[in-house]
């Protein structure tokens, strides 16, 4: 085998000098005096108790059950892959149960299970399922078993005073340091590379290399492997690149590249939480063995900073924006955040906001962040967690685009538009996206991801292939595509170069609140400026989103701007005809998994449509002109095996046109109930939507509601400075602003 050297530190200090004595156990997440605090607090504190209780019931119930450690042949989902995952999480939580309450039943099914493992691993081929670019031993691919390792080495550190001095040696030598040499030296394609998957490779090998005190681990955890042997842009099992020329590896580069000074995480809020838990875990472990190195504050803290943006990144039920790849459902509710959360609170500037996210999480952690947030709610020092209006930049030092988020109340109504850059291999290619939430329940959605998280049934719990003909294209989300193609012509290594900018992000106002930004590297010689704005008028029972986009470009096109929509059609304002037989909308890029079920001209002027959903209503009202076609489209076509959600959308398109512009309004109003069967305030109080001005410096546009007032916004299209002054003429009357966008 290839002999790989350790990348050291830029000031070549030694390995030597980084040692230090081992210390007492437990030293990584638990520490001795934490674990005495929790003792002498049981019985005092509900909350700590009550999870305590939990876990003990369920670590008991899998005692009683005894211990398997099957022959690993499944994907995710199957039961070899479920039993393993199951055994870790066990063990680790049989560790904190034997060091809290000092039974030793705890630390002798921790042995057992290890040494039936020790017995295993040695002679352990990889695993027989084919499909990663980096197989496992014991999961089918190198991030499961690397999970394994996290875990495992906290029910090690729990147990590690309670084994013989041979036990240990047998454990180390046979599984422990096999376990990480394999998972970082012989798979470096998945060890030495920014991207979720390597945290947790990196957090497996350093945690293990804390416990039993080797530096040569520890340092490749957190510094990378130097001489990796890996060729310049090999793939990965979602079509990202592995290895690029320059690139940093290691702990601090996945510190560094992927999390924005924001604390937003390039892959989007999904993978963030899914990442957070390595990154925290292994953070604390060396903030609890090297606290010299500060790992924890790097970059100036940027982890705690994560934590906080990934609550914002979060509806109003918890529920994380679906943004990339991303299973719709996952909220801070998961027990990754319930850790995140709690070492928040006790390593930040314990805010007392935290605590409400914990009463609603239900649960803490069973560590001493964990018990400081119980004792602190059980005292009464939790206030409400009221998320605002945030823009959240993307990119190592902020600057390749974000995410705004605008929100009108307490979440009244909350508009999440995308301008960041690709994303890593879980980006989509939806440049200028956005999805619309009212009280947690979306208005517009944005798809996610196209996979049957752990379903066995469905492609053994991993990426369907839709995932990219469908789910990552550009025609699947709430942005623009022209020429029916997909930003960036779908090209990966194209995309990444890539970002949009910011033009303004100003959430002052209470009542309008604006977000825009550009796009001209998705199609070439193309300039997209979106503008998008949560306003609320007196003259309307809720506030509704203006949205504007702009198209500069060198020739013609056919455009078109879907909306996907959630709830059932129930009025519009233009005629269309509906197919006996159903048709996809297009060949491929996505549009091969459109049924078109209805089409039609748009109304010269404007074109509404309306839906109701979750008894409420909401008009969408475009301006349009004669030759506009509107189609209504339903996901599900070219999909014989039923992979993807039956969703609906209403998509304007516009033909042989050059430089255009977009507008509309996305209004909610109204009540339905089912049970009084009343229907309150059902119609529109949009009576007309107008571009009043257009041109390349400004852009106006006039809303005319039923009572026959007006709202006039205008938006500059090239100067975005705070300062600068503007004047306007429309119909004889001059407007006067200071700033990029004017409303009244």
């Amino acid at each position: 085998m290839k002999k790989f050297s350790l990348t050291m530190l830029a000031v070549g200090i030694s390995l030597s000098s980084f040692a230090s004595e081992a210390k007492g156990h437990p030293n990584l997440i638990l520490t001795e005096p934490g674990v005495e605090r929790m003792r002498d607090n049981l019985g005092e504190v509900p909350l700590f108790d009550k999870s305590l209780a939990t876990v003990k019931q369920e670590v008991d119930a899998e005692i009683a059950m005894g211990i398997d450690t099957p022959i690993p042949k499944d994907f995710s989902g199957g039961y070899t892959h479920q039993r393993h995952k199951q055994n870790f999480f066990i063990a680790q939580k049989a560790g904190v149960l034997y060091q809290v309450l000092e039974d030793e039943k705890y630390a002798k099914y921790i042995r057992d299970m290890l040494f039936q493992y020790e017995a295993m691993y040695k002679d352990l081929p990889l695993h027989p399922q084919e499909r990663s670019y980096s197989r496992g031993k014991l999961f089918w691919q190198c991030l499961n078993d690397s999970n394994w390792l996290v875990y495992m080495s906290q029910a090690y550190d729990a147990i590690y005073d309670y084994l013989s001095a041979d036990e240990r040696k047998t454990l180390e030598d046979n599984l422990f340091r096999p376990f990480a040499d394999f998972i970082s030296l012989e798979n470096p394609q998945f060890f030495n590379r920014v991207h979720n998957h390597s945290t947790w490779g990196i957090a497996a090998v350093g945690m293990i290399g804390l416990v039993m005190n080797d530096e040569e681990l520890i340092q490749r955890a957190l510094y990378g492997i130097e001489d990796d042997g890996l060729e310049v842009g090999g793939k990965d099992n979602d079509g990202g690149t592995i290895k690029v020329e320059g690139q940093r590896k290691g702990f601090f580069a996945n510190l560094e590249e992927p999390f924005s000074p924001d604390g937003y995480y390039t892959e989007g809020p999904y993978y963030q939480r899914y990442a957070m838990y390595p990154f925290l875990i292994l953070a604390l472990a060396m903030e609890n063995n090297r606290p010299d190195l500060k790992v924890l504050q790097h970059k100036d803290n940027v982890l705690l900073k994560g934590i906080n943006a990934l609550l914002n990144l979060s509806d109003a039920d918890g529920e994380f924006f679906p943004l990339n790849d991303a299973q719709k459902g996952m909220s801070y509710k998961k027990a990754s955040l319930v850790t995140a959360v709690d070492l928040a609170y006790f390593y930040g500037e314990k805010d007392p906001r935290l605590l409400s996210v914990v009463e609603k999480q239900g649960e803490v952690l069973l560590q001493e962040s964990g018990l400081e947030a119980a004792i602190d709610i059980r005292d009464g020092k939790a206030v409400p967690f009221v998320k605002s209006s945030v823009n959240l930049s993307d990119g190592p030092n902020g600057d390749q685009g974000g995410v705004g988020i605008l929100r009108y109340g307490n979440e009244d109504l909350t508009l999440v538009f995308k301008y960041a850059a690709q994303g890593l291999s879980h980006g989509h290619y939806d440049k200028l996206s956005f999805s619309l939430y009212e009280k947690g329940e979306e208005v517009l959605q944005d798809y996610g991801l196209a996979r049957f998280v752990n379903i066995g049934q469905k492609g053994g719990g991993n990426y369907l292939k839709e995932n990219t003909t469908w789910a990552k294209t550009t025609i699947a989300h709430n942005t623009l595509s022209i020429n029916g193609t997909k930003h960036f012509d779908g090209e990966y290594d194209v995309a990444s170069q890539h970002h949009s900018e910011l033009f303004t992000f100003n959430a002052e106002d209470d009542n309008v609140k604006v977000v825009s930004a550009t796009e001209e590297n998705a199609y070439p010689g193309t300039l997209m400026h979106r503008t998008m704005a949560v306003i609320k008028d007196e003259n309307f029972e809720k506030p509704f989103v203006l949205d504007i986009l702009r198209v500069d470009t060198d020739k013609k096109n056919q455009y078109d701007l879907p909306f996907y929509y959630m709830g059932q059609i129930i009025d519009k304002n233009f005629t269309h005809e509906s197919p006996t037989t159903l048709s996809p909308f297009g060949e491929d890029n996505g549009y091969q998994h459109l049924f078109v079920e209805g089409k039609g001209n748009a109304s010269e002027g404007n074109t509404k449509f309306q839906w109701l959903q979750h008894g409420k209503y909401y008009t969408l009202t475009m301006v349009t002109n004669a030759e506009d076609e509107v189609y209504l489209t339903r996901i599900g076509a070219n999909d014989p095996d039923f992979n993807l959600r039956r969703d609906a959308a209403i998509t304007l398109r516009r033909n042989d046109t050059q430089d255009t512009l977009f507008v509309s309004v996305v209004e909610p109003h109204g009540s339905y109930s089912p049970v009084s069967e009343s229907s309150i305030n059902s119609r529109s109080s949009i009576k007309n939507l107008e571009v009043v001005f257009n041109n390349d410096d400004y852009t106006g546009v006039r809303i005319t509601d039923v009572k026959g007032d007006t709202q006039l916004f205008i938006i500059a299209n090239r100067d975005n400075d705070s300062s600068a002054k503007h004047k306007v003429e429309i119909d004889g009357k001059s407007y006067r602003w200071v700033g990029p966008f004017f409303y009244m």
